[in-house]
């Protein structure tokens, strides 16, 4: 596992986040511009302008030994669920973003199959920090061992994915840890929204509009609707059958939702 210096990069062009951007582009394989890429990054938790203080983050971040921790962090996560070696990139975290430092407080992650991004502040502890890997890389292993592509992910799938990851960090760290929205709505609740919302939409794909209104909880549907209802699918099942996070990776999302239809 790789965490990529990129401190080094930011002591440099802090000031210029497009630099950063056009740094990361060739990380990618589509033809994305580096405007693009920041602006899909943005919308993630990655800062929008620089701080007039910003720099001094990141040597506070660079005294804390930041990244050197994140690397062991990623090297026990991949021996412990035999996952792939990725680079991890780390970078400043929207701190006048209100929502992610209420919702979030002011981290935010982000995957894709082959390298993980997480946007942090200095206000973020280790465990913080950790828990944040934690679940991103959960999303890398899950993607690398259920034999299923992403572009063909229905609502149901990023449920599950979801599901999996935070239940991977309640797992490690405890509930003290685990994303706000995990507490949002009582057990009856959550029956009430995956019966009524998530189960009979669970084939929309992900190129649909109801995948990210359900799994965000956009307009009138519960906040993080599919985020929460697939934490408590996720918890069930790995109760009823006495398995772990790890043992779920490879396994069908159908079968992970079998006693929720039969209930």
């Amino acid at each position: 596992m790789r965490v990529i210096r990129t401190d080094k990069w930011l002591l440099n062009a802090y000031e210029q986040p497009l630099k950063l951007c056009e740094k990361l582009k060739k990380r990618f394989n589509e033809n994305i511009s580096a405007e693009e890429l920041h602006q899909h990054f943005i919308m993630h938790g990655m800062y929008r302008q620089p701080l007039k203080h910003g720099k001094k983050l990141i040597q506070k971040l660079q005294k804390r030994n930041i990244w050197q921790m994140v690397h062991q962090e990623a090297h026990d996560l991949q021996k412990e669920w035999n996952g792939p070696d990725i680079p991890i990139f780390i970078l400043p975290a929207d701190t006048t973003n209100q929502k992610l430092t209420h919702d979030q407080n002011g981290k935010s992650g982000l995957s894709f199959p082959d390298k993980v991004f997480l946007f942090i502040s200095d206000m973020n502890t280790e465990k913080e920090i950790c828990a944040l890997l934690t679940h991103e890389y959960n999303h890398i292993c899950r993607l690398s061992k259920y034999n299923k592509k992403e572009s063909e992910y229905t609502l149901l799938d990023t449920v599950i994915l979801e599901g999996l990851a935070e239940n991977a960090v309640r797992e490690r760290f405890g509930e003290r840890y685990t994303a706000k929205w995990v507490s949002y709505y009582s057990d009856a609740r959550l029956n009430r929204i995956c019966t009524n919302l998530i189960l009979p939409n669970r084939n929309a794909l992900k190129s649909s509009h109801i995948h990210a209104q359900l799994l965000y909880g956009l307009g009138f549907y519960p906040e993080m609707a599919g985020y929460c209802a697939g934490y408590h699918l996720v918890e069930r099942y790995m109760n009823k059958e006495n398995v772990t996070s790890q043992d779920l990776l490879p396994v069908k999302s159908d079968i992970i939702i079998e006693q929720t239809d039969d209930s």
